[in-house]
């Protein structure tokens, strides 16, 4: 079965065989057990384990499924439905495979004709991922860097990046003439509220101006609401999720470790982009 990957050795089309994915000069692939495959090279590690650990993963994973951020997951969502005019769709870091489930179910609501690629650094965010999408031809999900995708030029209509790290020229590479990027971010009240707990000095969010080199800015969609969380376990998995947790003091740890409850802001911005200029993404 053909796939959309490329192989990260020689850049020549992979094809699934079994239990493994191949190229024409027969470097060789194996599907891991839980159901995708590693396309990161040893050269493009920059750690024995890039990426969120399992203890990021689980947390996220836990947080998420419990619907607190499920205004974003349908925005996003929705987004893709209204700028999917076929073809191939990237998830560039999809983590845990939250938005990547609800994306694909919306897709798949609407009656869509699409393929989609997932791709994390993480290894463990990878199996997350794919144990979501077992059975279902129309996902494969790979271990890969997105500063250096395994994916041909200009082989994405679709692109979708929600809060992992940003390679601009990479992404305008893989995407085709005129293809779309959905980005989410942080708004500058996103989790104010659980700030104020930890610190003695909560600082809202530095937002950066919507211009990117290379897309032009089709629209910038707010995604807001409060959330309120009744129990420990909840706020130490969305504390756990977050660059906060490895950054806070042992004092700050123990007031998260005392909250009981917690209401604070989820605070997004959906932006949508098309990729300008040539289709060689030079």
């Amino acid at each position: 079965m053909k796939s959309g990957f490329i192989c990260p050795v020689c850049g020549l089309p992979l094809e699934r065989d079994g239990h493994s994915y191949l190229c024409p000069n027969r470097h060789s692939f194996d599907i891991s057990s839980k159901g995708y495959v590693n396309l990161l090279l040893s050269s493009q590690m920059n750690a024995k384990l890039p990426g969120d650990n399992k203890l990021m993963v689980n947390a996220r994973r836990s947080f998420l499924e419990k619907g607190y951020y499920s205004h974003l997951a349908e925005t996003v969502s929705h987004t893709a439905v209204k700028y999917f005019c076929g073809g191939r769709i990237l998830d560039a870091g999809c983590g845990e495979g939250y938005y990547t489930k609800q994306v694909v179910k919306a897709l798949e609501n609407a009656e869509k004709d699409f393929s989609l690629l997932a791709v994390d650094i993480s290894k463990a965010a990878c199996a997350c991922t794919a144990s979501s999408f077992k059975g279902n031809s129309r996902v494969e999900t790979a271990a890969a860097s997105v500063f250096r995708l395994p994916i041909s030029d200009n082989g994405i209509f679709l692109l979708i990046t929600m809060f992992s790290p940003f390679c601009g020229n990479e992404y305008r590479r893989v995407l085709g003439k005129d293809g779309i990027m959905i980005m989410a971010i942080p708004s500058k009240m996103h989790l104010f509220s659980l700030k104020a707990a930890i610190y003695d000095t909560p600082y809202e969010n530095t937002v950066k101006g919507f211009d990117i080199e290379g897309f032009s800015l089709i629209e910038a969609v707010e995604c807001s609401k409060n959330i309120l969380l009744d129990n420990p376990t909840d706020i130490q998995n969305l504390f756990t999720m977050t660059p906060y947790y490895y950054k806070t003091s042992e004092e700050g740890h123990k007031r998260v470790n005392s909250l009981e409850s917690l209401e604070t802001e989820a605070d997004f911005t959906v932006l949508i982009y098309r990729k300008s200029g040539d289709s060689n993404g030079s």
